[in-house]
């Protein structure tokens, strides 16, 4: 693991190997995953629990719903990503700077915006050619 600007992780936080963290905060308690050779822009972030807003009180109550995010290996986030929770980020996909992700993002997806939609995609050829090398950043 490799730390070059502000980051904190929670205890539900799990991580592959050679992951590399230009500054990422994880908000809450819900699961974290994140796999191989992932690479962080600076000031990311990662929400993992959400206000009961269907509870015992206006306009949330005092609960929180948790609600997982796992990111794939080989995934680079841009600064200012955000992503909520109850996503999946597949293998390889990258995402653009200042992004907010909402939903699933494919593998080997490009996305960005708000909210985070695909509009292009690596080359998969390409990218499993460089996998199977070892060639990882």
């Amino acid at each position: 693991m490799k730390v070059h600007g502000p980051t904190e992780l929670s205890a539900s936080t799990h991580l592959g190997r050679n992951v590399n963290f230009n500054g990422l905060r994880v908000n809450g308690t819900g699961t974290v995953r994140i796999g191989d050779n992932f690479h962080s822009g600076e000031d990311c972030l990662i929400v993992t629990q959400n206000h009961r807003y269907h509870g015992e009180a206006l306009p949330y109550d005092a609960n929180y719903d948790l609600l997982p995010v796992t990111v794939g290996d080989n995934v680079w986030f841009g600064s200012r990503v955000t992503v909520l929770g109850g996503v999946t980020i597949g293998e390889g996909a990258i995402v653009q700077a200042a992004s907010c992700v909402v939903k699933d993002v494919p593998a080997g997806a490009i996305v960005g915006g708000h909210p985070a939609s695909q509009f292009s995609e690596r080359d998969m050829a390409h990218y499993e050619r460089l996998k199977s090398e070892d060639r990882f950043h």
